[in-house]
């Protein structure tokens, strides 16, 4: 058995080990990197550290410190209400402003995970507040954030624009760009229907005290939607008659304190920092976070306890050990036995598979800059179309990163505040398998397919 299959059904082994003995999936990813790394692939510790993404580790760190600061503070409340009055109490409404947010930032240049770690925590604390799903509301962030990501000044788009003019393939900056935005939008609006989006239309409007459509249900607990279970009411139930607060939030959720007006001073700060200055939003967050305990540290001495520990260990293990399939070559030896396949069109949809499958796990932008160039033997055949080609693979290595164990999906499940982490990890996994599942087939369909012959 060669080493690369080796190293493939040790992953299942972790899967299955993982999924039926409710052991953290991370922790046992690094005893499997040690193990295959060591055993199989002759890899020292050296080797099998440099797949440790220790950039991604800051990254959630440092986002869910702050924004734990946030929450702590007041300051996730009053963004909340402010969305809330920016909708007029439309909460159906406000998935749709995340989703729109996220696909500008990346439109204009910022990189997804970037629009993810900025849009995410305020997003998931606005669905904790009004028990609207967590996974509606996470994965209308993510697929906004790639509905945008292909634009013809954004990174995404730069990159796979950029390697075709290297590989000398007839390109369409336009066609990739609508092919990503499209594809992301609908199924954006599937998610919103499946997911309880039509119920929070019947909801109406957020009116006196926060009972949607004012049908006296003031008080009691309302189901999530679709989500993790019964969660109370907003607490601004009785509570609407305070001078300092509106209908629908909480004692002081409008008042802006020196402390909220610090902690949205330094939101404003990370966005600048990331968009425009083009620093680490990790060590930014981290770095704000800091300041923010030292002023203030009665409201942030519970923040460090709130970092999302578990799923920054299952995150930064399970890529570890991906981190020792790229090391060994299994990667790169996958595709290579799909490039070399004799039927174009079969050659066409297994790697936008590939893409789909290890993007889940890995780098959109590393796994597009692979696949791409492993296309252009059959690409240069002239049977399959270049342009709806590249599109197919570039939107199957990024539609995927919803996946919990991708950069944008691991921030959303360390950004969601008062859920059951575990079964939210599960409904994020699942998700993520049926979009690896269908979207590629959907894709070669629709833009490889035709282009045939």
């Amino acid at each position: 058995m060669s080493p690369e299959l080796v190293s493939i059904l040790v992953l299942v082994v972790v899967f299955v080990i993982a999924t039926t003995r409710s052991v953290n999936m991370g922790a046992l990813a690094l005893a499997a990197a040690f193990g295959v790394g060591e055993l199989v692939a002759g890899l020292d510790a050296d080797g099998i550290f440099a797949g440790f993404p220790g950039d991604l580790f800051v990254v959630l760190v440092g986002v869910t410190y702050l924004f734990a600061i946030a929450r702590a503070n007041g300051t996730t409340d009053w963004l909340v209400h402010a969305a809330v009055r920016l909708v007029r109490g439309r909460v159906a409404l406000i998935p749709w402003v995340m989703f729109a947010l996220t696909g500008a930032l990346t439109a204009i240049g910022a990189l997804s995970p970037a629009a993810v770690a900025i849009v995410a925590p305020i997003a998931l604390s606005f669905a904790a507040r009004y028990g609207i799903s967590p996974l509606l509301m996470g994965a209308l962030v993510v697929h906004g954030a790639q509905a945008g990501g292909f634009s013809p000044i954004s990174i995404y788009g730069s990159i796979v624009n950029g390697i075709v003019e290297r590989e000398k393939l007839p390109g369409n900056e336009i066609v990739l760009f609508l092919a990503s935005l499209i594809v992301n939008l609908v199924i954006a609006g599937i998610v919103f229907v499946l997911f309880g989006g039509l119920r929070l239309w019947a909801r109406g409007s957020v009116t006196a005290g926060g009972d949607p459509g004012g049908t006296g249900d003031e008080g009691r607990a309302r189901p999530a939607e679709g989500g993790t279970g019964t969660r109370p009411a907003p607490a601004a139930t009785a509570v609407a008659t305070r001078p300092d607060t509106a209908p629908g939030t909480a004692p002081g959720t409008t008042r802006l304190t020196p402390a909220r007006i610090a902690t949205l001073t330094a939101l404003v700060a990370l966005v600048v920092a990331v968009l425009a200055l083009d620093l680490d939003a990790g060590l930014t967050a981290i770095t704000l976070a800091v300041l923010l305990s030292t002023a203030w540290p009665e409201d942030s001495r519970k923040a460090v306890g709130q970092i999302a520990w578990p799923t920054v260990l299952l995150i930064c293990g399970v890529l570890t050990y991906v981190g020792v399939l790229e090391e060994m070559g299994t990667i790169k030896w996958a595709g290579e036995g799909v490039g070399g396949i004799g039927v174009p069109l079969l050659a066409a949809v297994l790697l936008c598979y590939i893409g789909a499958l290890v993007s889940a796990f890995a780098s959109s932008v590393g796994i597009m800059g692979a696949l791409i160039p492993l296309a252009v033997p059959f690409l240069a055949q002239g049977e399959i179309g270049a342009v709806g080609m590249v599109a197919a693979l570039a939107v199957s290595a990024t539609v995927v990163d919803v996946s919990p164990f991708s950069t944008n999906g691991a921030l959303v499940l360390a950004a969601a505040p008062d859920v059951d982490r575990e079964r939210f990890f599960r409904q994020l996994m699942v998700y993520g398998g049926i979009v690896v599942a269908v979207v590629p087939a959907v894709v070669w369909l629709v833009m490889v397919v035709p282009g045939f012959g």
